[in-house]
């Protein structure tokens, strides 16, 4: 279910468009912000910014805005890395509009939160809510749909966000308000978005993609099962060194070497 098995970035963006327009944003601002400097990437971060004395003077788009900004390139990179993996399988259950609701109704709903929960003065910025509350609908899948989410997809879950809890409390400079009702916002608004909807298929969207070249050419979902391009020992235990590597990162940040 969080395997990534496509071919190519552009089959990729072809099966997930919205997940592929999110990463996209990130990227373009964080690198017009940070990588090139330019002045229009200062107007950005000034007026887009989540700051509690301006949204309370009128400015109800900072509620938004900082979704799509970030902090650096760490911040950016493990946004849109968690992103492009837990994405997929929702916007593909939900489908497209669902999805964006999903995203940025956890992510407003935390913003509102840290607005009416936190001091004036606070500022904040970054997808981490958005990405919490994607975590929050698969743990009511977990709690209340298993149906929708295979034994290994739980086990994964269960450990990423035991993960995302502990890293949230620990380390500087996290918006914990913000990843805590980015959370329980997914778990509150899971029952309406996972409403009429099937479990996650990997072949489902290929199969209506290249239904209109079936008597062409028979799509095989094992073709590349027989090349073993990746070493079968990176296959099988992928989950953790994923989650290795995030403890890694999460450590070292703390320590403040990265």
């Amino acid at each position: 279910m969080f395997i990534r098995n496509e071919r190519s970035i552009k089959e990729f963006m072809s099966l997930y468009p919205v997940v592929s327009v999110l990463v996209i944003i990130n990227i373009t601002l964080w690198a017009i912000n940070d990588l090139l400097q330019l002045q229009i990437g200062r107007f950005i971060e000034v007026y887009g910014i989540g700051f509690n004395a301006a949204i309370e003077a009128g400015q109800w788009w900072r509620l938004i805005t900082p979704i799509f900004l970030h902090g650096g390139l760490m911040h950016m990179l493990f946004n849109s890395f968690s992103l492009v993996l837990f994405g997929p399988a929702l916007e593909q259950m939900l489908g497209r509009f669902k999805f964006i609701l999903a995203y940025l109704g956890t992510a407003i709903t935390a913003n509102i939160a840290i607005f009416f929960l936190q001091p004036m003065s606070y500022a904040h910025l970054g997808a981490s809510g958005a990405i919490f509350g994607l975590f929050g609908i698969y743990v009511f899948m977990v709690m209340y749909r298993k149906d929708l989410i295979d034994q290994s997809s739980s086990q994964m879950i269960a450990v990423i966000v035991g993960i995302g809890l502990v890293m949230t409390f620990i380390r500087p400079n996290i918006s914990i308000l913000g990843h805590l009702f980015g959370f329980l916002s997914g778990i509150i608004y899971a029952p309406l978005l996972l409403k009429n909807v099937a479990s996650y298929s990997p072949w489902m969207r290929r199969r209506t993609k290249f239904a209109a070249d079936d008597d062409a050419v028979q799509f095989d979902p094992n073709r590349w099962r027989r090349k073993k391009r990746i070493p079968p020992f990176i296959r099988k235990n992928l989950l953790w060194i994923i989650i290795g590597f995030l403890v890694l990162l999460g450590i070292l940040g703390r320590m403040g070497i990265l």
